[in-house]
This record gives structure tokens, sequence and C-alpha cells, in this order.
């Protein structure tokens, strides 16, 4: 026998390692900085290492379930991202609070579950990634213990979570008995003989328990309370990371493992897909314009986000999966822009209420320019990146470029759009506040070092892909035929 290529997944076991020192290093010198400042090492280190393998054209498999290809190379780096922005924002966020090597331990090992969940080829190793990053999350929710609203937080989030663990985990198992093998490939070679109520049942509970993750209307009221109750870079972590696995383990269940097999039950699924798309970007956006608090305004715009990312499982084709990805990295940049702001506001004692945002044009310049840059982009306003995700995402609908026009999902595209212009309004609302009425002082913010390069970090790249988005749709499409082809 030949030992394993591990280099393969040496970014995902880079992560891992520096979780695991980071207890041990806490305990010999506690310095919260320190810590800090290890895991970020850690997470450059792995980046560094994810960038000589996409640079190297590096693929291939590790044992037969994680995959090294374009499709998981760029999600596993979208992951990366994601955490440094959330241990930027952290640095000064927790230095308050204690148990901080437990913190930044928990918050490695659950990118590591998202990096092995982009990798994964089989349904074993889907959900070992999904349960890493989920048990990781509940702990991360109830980190400061003594606030009640954390607390009540993180029980929603382990009761939920757990229900949605076990739907998901029975769905796999039925699919695995019934077409005798846990890989997506030889899945979608059987299913078409499989038994359609059996079928059915795994798919709806499949759905349901994937639906959780990713707060997909009837699955999303744990969202808004989780959202609010956690510390706010745990909320960034939840809303455009732990989201975005979900949505990764969707990709591969359903258009690798069902659709691809294009039996007619499974076709039928794309409709089901259709219809939760329609409710949770409608629900999402209407219930958002009542919110008087940001971040639970923030919380039901990732739910509406949802929504129009259901749209890829609805068309299941290359370049809806395309629009996806393109529209899944946006977001970690648009979202995770504007909650790193709310952090950065709440720790120089700015409140999470909107009507606390009065006047902040005044106060800190930048910083609401940018707010104002990030919720437009949200929007989908044009130059900036969410218009031009948006636009890919919403065209996949009415057929891919060159091909003739298809009016089979018009409907789905044309609510997509009027529910992107209901969300202006309460964007635009917020950008009021900053730089039309008044607030209560207008003494000048002082915004922490690294909280404000975490925010250039997002507001360039809002604004570099909404102005020159070709190379990453480029890197898109490959990674899409990566995964469906």
């Amino acid at each position: 026998m030949s030992l394993p290529d591990f280099t393969l997944i040496a970014p995902q076991l880079i992560v891992l390692v520096t979780a695991l020192i980071i207890p041990a290093l806490y305990f010999l010198t506690k310095n919260d900085k320190v810590v800090g400042l290890v895991s970020i090492s850690g997470v450059l280190l792995s980046g560094a290492y994810l960038a000589w393998m996409i640079i190297d054209g590096v693929s291939g498999d590790f044992l037969s379930v994680y995959a090294v290809d374009d499709f998981s190379l760029l999600l596993t780096g979208l992951f990366l991202t994601v955490v440094f922005l959330v241990l930027l924002s952290s640095l000064n966020t927790v230095e308050r609070d204690h148990h901080h090597g437990e913190y930044y331990a928990l918050l490695l090992t659950a990118t590591s579950g998202m990096m092995f969940v982009a990798c994964a080829q089989d349904l074993i190793g889907l959900f070992v990634g999904l349960e890493l990053t989920s048990m990781s999350s509940y702990a991360l929710v109830a980190f400061r213990k003594n606030d009640p609203r954390a607390a009540e937080a993180a029980t929603k989030y382990l009761v939920i979570g757990g229900l949605s663990t076990a739907m998901t985990l029975y769905g796999f198992s039925l699919l695995y008995g019934m077409t005798q093998s846990t890989m997506f490939v030889d899945i979608a070679a059987a299913i078409g003989s499989a038994p359609t109520a059996g079928l059915m049942i795994s798919m709806a509970l499949i759905i349901a328990g994937l639906g959780f993750k990713v707060t997909t209307v009837p699955f999303h009221m744990w969202a808004p309370d989780v959202y609010e109750g956690a510390v706010t870079p745990i909320s960034t972590f939840l809303a455009v990371g732990s989201k975005k696995m979900g949505f990764v383990a969707l990709f591969k269940v359903f258009l690798v493992g069902f659709i691809a097999a294009q039996a007619t039950v499974v076709t039928d699924m794309q409709y089901i897909f259709a219809a939760l798309a329609a409710i949770t970007m409608t629900l999402g956006n209407v219930v958002a314009l009542s919110q008087t608090n940001i971040k639970r305004m923030l919380a039901y715009s990732s739910i509406a986000q949802a929504g129009y990312l259901l749209i890829v499982l609805a068309v299941a084709t290359p370049y809806a999966l395309t629009g996806g990805i393109l529209h899944m990295i946006t977001h970690v940049f648009m979202k995770g822009g504007a909650f790193i702001i709310v952090a950065a506001l709440a720790y120089v004692a700015v409140g999470e209420r909107i009507d606390d945002y009065k006047g902040l044009a005044r106060r800190a310049p930048l910083v609401a320019f940018s707010m104002s840059i990030f919720l437009f982009s949200l929007a989908g306003v044009p130059p900036l990146a969410g218009f031009v995700s948006k636009f890919v995402l919403f065209s996949s609908g009415v057929g891919e470029p060159g091909a003739a026009l298809s009016g089979e999902w018009v409907w789905l595209i044309f609510l997509a759009v009027i529910n992107s212009a209901i969300s202006l309004y309460y964007y635009a609302r917020v950008v009021k506040y900053m730089y039309v009425d008044e607030g209560e002082t207008s003494e000048r913010i002082k915004v922490p070092v690294p909280f404000m390069i975490a925010i250039l970090i997002c507001l360039v790249a809002v604004i570099g892909i909404g102005l020159f988005p070709e190379p990453l749709i480029s890197l898109c499409e490959s990674a899409a035929a990566a995964l469906m082809n």
C-alpha cells in the first residue's frame, strides 16, 4: 500500500494544526493578541499554499473521498477569506473577554470543516465536514456565556441544529440504502432505478436538513435571533461562511447526485426549489423592512440572499452555478463588510439600533461611505459587485449566453428583480440615517486598525469586482464546469 498524498489536503491540515496549537499557546502566553496573530498567520500560510496549488494546476483526489479541482480550490479560498476577515475583526472585539484560546481554536476548526465540505465527493465526507463546522459554531455563538442573548441564541441554534443534523443524516441513510453508494457520481448513476416514494422522502429530508443551514423558509426562524445574540464576528462567520458551506453541500447533493441523473422525479424537484426560492427571497425582504436592529435587518437580508442562491438549484445549469458561485463570493465582501462595520461601531460604543447610525457620516466618513457601498451592492446597484453577480445569476434563468431564450423561469427572475428593488428601500434607509439625519453627538469615532483593514479589503473587493469582473467570472465558470461535468 502507498501512502495517500497528504499534500492535496495541506490547506485543511495547516488550519487544523493551527487550531490544535492555539489552546496550548494561550495557556503558555495568556496573551490574546499573540493567539489572534498566530491564528491569522496559520490562515495566511494555508492561503499561500492554496494559491500555489491553483497556480501550479494541482488536481487529484485524497483516498477517493476528497477531490481537488477548480471548484474545491476556489471554494476553499473563499472560506479562508471569510475566516481571515473574521479573525481581523475579532482581535479587538473579544479582547475584553476570556477563553481566547478556545475562541480562535473553534473558529479555525469550523473553517476546516467548511474546507472539507468544499472538497467532499461522498456523503460521509460531506457530513463530517458539516458537523465539524456546526458543532464548533454552537460553542462560538455561546462564547459570551454570561450574556442572556448569547445563551438564548446558542440554545436555539443547538436545538434546531440537532434537528437539522438528524433529518440530513436520515435522508443520507435512505439515499445510501436505495443506491448502495455514498459517492455522488455513483448515486447519480443509480438514482434512476431508485423507488420513487423513497427518493422523494430522502430528498425532502435532505432539503429540510440543509435548509436549516442556509436559512431557507420555513427553516429560517433561528437566524435573526442567533445573529443578534452572537458576538458580531461570529454573526459574520455564520452569515457569509457557514451559510455558503450549506449551499456547497446542496450543490453537491442535488446538482451532482440528483439532477445530473435527469430522472423525472428529480427534475420535478427543480420546481420545489423554485418555489422555495420565491418564498424565501420575498419573506426575507418584506420582514427586513420593519426591522429596527441593524443585525436583525442584515439577518433577514441574508435570508433573502439565500432565496436568490436557490435559483441555482431551480435552473440547474452550469451557467446558473457560475452565477451562484460568483454571488457567493461577492456576498462574502458585501455582507461581511457590513457586519464588520457593525462590529467596529459596537466596539466604540455605537448601538446596534438603526437609529444609532444617524449622523455617522460626520463622525466616521470612511466607515459611512464603506457601509453605503456595501448596502448598495447588496441591493444590486451598478457598477458594484452585487450588480454583476446578480446579473449573471438572474440572467441564467432566461437562457445561457449564445443560446435561445427560455421562458420557463422568467417568472422567478422577475420576482427576484422585484425583491432586489424592495431591498433597496431598507438599505437606503440606513444610508439616509448616516448622511441626512442628525445624530445625538458629532464626536468623531476612531475605529481600531484591524477593523479598518478588514473594511478596506471588503471595500476594494466590492468596487474592484464590480469594475473588472471578467477574471473572477472566468474562475467561476471553471469551478462550475468542474462540479457539473
